[in-house]
């Protein structure tokens, strides 16, 4: 099983977190996206939509987009418990995977790469859609430690990343204490792997 992915990206960590928290170890295989590597033929073989990460099983099963990834590695290994199969768990976790890719991705996660990859998005605007977002994520935990479930499920992990690295964009997490808490609470999970240390300059979006 191989991993194509950056260290920096939020999506790649999305999927690195999940295959850790799981017990597997892929070959991790990083996409040099400051030089275009992403949007080269070889790799929109993979993935024509040019980005990071895409999974390619031992079988050949290419899966690109780290929400799919979530979802095909809980499958693979048959774990219920990560992803429900019952009608109103499943739809649950969903609903957290389109949170996922959208309100995280057009808020914390694109305050994020104003200042990381450059990109040119209004300041002021995206961070603003980050404090919605948090507020509602503040809102969801109250009262609870996970998102769907008693226990964690792919919608915690979809979240955690953006939202950890929120204070890289300019997000303070200082008012969303259940927010933290929750951070806290992905990272003691067994097997947790951390997200690698940011560097500025690179200039494509993930």
């Amino acid at each position: 099983m191989k991993l194509y992915h950056h260290p920096i990206s939020g999506h790649s960590h999305r999927a690195r977190l999940f295959a850790s928290l799981l017990g597997l170890a892929p070959e991790l295989i990083e996409v040099d996206l400051k030089t275009g590597e992403h949007k080269q033929p070889a790799f929109l073989a993979l993935n024509p939509f040019g980005q990071v990460p895409v999974l390619v099983d031992d079988d050949g099963t290419v899966i690109a987009d780290s929400n799919a990834i979530l979802v095909y590695l809980a499958r693979k290994t048959g774990r219920t418990d990560w992803l429900p199969e019952d009608a109103a768990g499943a739809a649950s976790v969903q609903r957290w995977l389109s949170v996922a890719a959208g309100d995280v991705a057009f808020g914390p996660a694109a305050a994020r790469l104003v200042t990381i990859f450059g990109a040119k998005y209004n300041p002021d605007e995206v961070i603003a859609r980050a404090h919605v977002l948090l507020a509602r994520l503040e809102a969801a935990l109250a009262g609870r430690d996970w998102l769907v479930a008693d226990h964690p499920t792919i919608a915690d992990v979809a979240i955690y990343s953006y939202v950890a690295r929120a204070p890289e964009g300019n997000v303070d997490l200082a008012a969303y204490p259940l927010v933290r808490s929750f951070l806290r609470r992905i990272e003691a999970l067994p097997g947790f792997t951390p997200f690698a240390e940011t560097a500025v300059g690179l200039s494509a979006a993930t």
